[in-house]
């Protein structure tokens, strides 16, 4: 694929070329997307409510539209999910990208339009091989195959020129039918709904092919990568695919997974690159392979706002432009898009590491952490502590999930954690005493609650049988795609779950 590899990198020359503009520009590319959204939108149902005609300022869209999350917009969604048209955005949407999320067993239903399609879906996937190329002239990447491991799709029930799936399936549904050269599985099989189904299907498709780049969420390609080297009886990834060299992953932290994917693909030459994409829209992409944070893309018709997470529950909370927010502070994302979601909180939470150009990380979920007793203990705290436990122990986490034991009279509170290990640890006390301790050192508020065991007792810290998060998403019937595991809550229902799936699948064992 010569010429194709010549016409790409060309295009991607250009692109890296409008990418350094917006970084030394980011207020100005900012400040456009505004514009053209809400231009564009003024005469649909939404935009004449709160009258977009008359919007003269980022400041004047603030004191008119207030903050939204999916319950404050989901009625507007139904109506459209059902056929009207100029309700959010101007003209027909069909697509819906489905999220059950990771706080309720809700589905939520996310408007995806053409525009969101074309300037923001495919260009951030674009973006990240342009990126990653780049970083690796050498790359060898085009002369194979990527496989996605993407979710499911089928017809709504509302109305027949509606549809909904996982993000990864509209995305795989809507490609130019040239792709089909250049990507693997095919259609059909990526598109099967019953995941254990897709995997065989998988296995027999692409194990012949030429499969340089891979993408997905971490979790789900383990269970991917374990099933293909079984049935082939081959003891790493490379042995079936020689020449890959990138994952592209997203949805979930990488850390608890990297010593995994570094056994299964034991290579200097393989490359791994976080995006950071989710059903309302590409937001970033690793840009620097040495460094953790991602570059915030800002021309994909997302217009920001971040509110201090530490304001999130004010009546009013003030919301900050890229122009305004400060380093190493924690703030909810606010998102205005061009599928029709207007100042909506989308549910994470994230740092800025870099201001011009704009870096951040994702540093946990509004609604996924646990503060009981006033630790404040987000995801992000999580993985690295988690880290850092590994690290010392030589032990591998699978999945993991974490909620509170509530005070007593007697007993004062603590964090229950259910780990599921690739590889154990030699002695779990151990592991969740280094936990401890490495938990103290991320996070002062934790430490505090943890002096001489006032608040706060040492972590309760259970080793999961063997497949207990794949038997908890198989009852949910959540298996594949862009599913992902609750990490932290501060109530105590999923880790209740997991304890009865993991003592049923031991009693089972004996």
């Amino acid at each position: 694929m010569p010429l194709l590899t010549s016409i790409i990198n060309w295009l991607n020359l250009k692109r890296i070329n409008q990418l350094e503009l917006i970084r030394k520009h980011p207020f100005e590319a900012q400040q456009e997307t505004f514009v053209k959204l809400i231009k564009k939108a003024s005469d649909t149902e939404f935009g004449k409510t709160y009258d977009f005609s008359s919007i003269k300022s980022i400041t004047d869209f603030q004191k008119r539209v207030p903050i939204r999350t999916y319950e404050d917009i989901k009625p507007l969604i139904d109506r459209v999910r059902k056929g009207e048209n100029n309700i959010l955005w101007p003209g027909e949407i069909r697509w819906f990208a489905k999220s059950s999320g990771t706080t309720s067993d809700k589905s939520k239903f996310i408007p995806v339009s053409k525009e969101a399609l074309e300037e923001c879906h495919f260009r951030g996937g674009r973006d990240v091989l342009a990126i990653y190329c780049q970083n690796y002239p050498e790359s060898k990447i085009y002369s194979g195959k990527a496989l996605t491991l993407g979710g499911s799709h089928r017809i709504d029930n509302y109305n027949n020129q509606s549809y909904y799936g996982d993000l990864s399936a509209i995305l795989i549904e809507n490609l130019p039918f040239w792709t089909e050269f250049i990507r693997t599985p095919s259609q059909d099989v990526a598109l099967l709904e019953k995941f254990e189904e897709k995997l065989e299907r998988i296995a027999r498709e692409t194990i012949r092919e030429n499969v340089t780049s891979i993408a997905g969420v971490p979790s789900w390609n383990l269970v991917m990568i374990k099933y293909l080297l079984k049935q082939t009886g081959k003891q790493n990834l490379l042995e079936i695919w020689p020449n890959l060299e990138l994952f592209i992953h997203g949805g979930v932290s990488f850390l608890p997974y990297t010593e995994q994917f570094r056994n299964l693909i034991p290579t200097e030459k393989m490359h791994y690159l976080e995006a950071y994409n989710a059903s309302e829209g590409f937001f970033a992409i690793q840009d620097n392979p040495g460094l953790p944070d991602m570059m915030l893309m800002l021309d994909y018709g997302i217009f920001y706002e971040f509110v201090p997470l530490d304001k999130l529950n004010d009546q009013n909370p003030e919301a900050l432009t890229v122009e305004q927010v400060e380093q190493n502070k924690n703030y909810a994302i606010i998102i205005s898009t061009s599928s029709g979601l207007w100042r909506y909180m989308i549910g994470d939470t994230v740092q800025f590491t870099s201001l011009v150009p704009h870096k951040i990380i994702i540093s946990g979920r509004t609604k996924h952490f646990i503060n009981v007793f006033g630790e404040e203990v987000i995801v992000d705290n999580a993985d690295k502590a988690l880290k850092i436990a590994c690290e010392k122990t030589g032990a591998q986490i699978t999945d993991y999930s974490a909620a509170p034991v509530y005070m007593s009279r007697e007993e004062q509170g603590a964090h229950e954690w259910m780990i599921e290990f690739a590889i154990p640890p030699a002695e779990l006390d151990h592991f969740a005493k280094l936990l401890d301790q490495a938990l103290m050192s991320i996070n002062s508020d934790y430490e505090a609650k943890r002096y001489k065991n006032l608040t706060l007792n040492k972590p309760i810290v259970h080793q999961l049988e063997p497949g207990t998060f794949y038997q908890w998403f198989h009852s949910k019937g959540k298996l594949g795609g862009q599913n992902k595991v609750p990490r932290l809550s501060n109530e105590r229902k999923y880790i209740e779950e997991l304890y009865e799936i993991h003592k049923m699948l031991k009693s089972n064992e004996n």
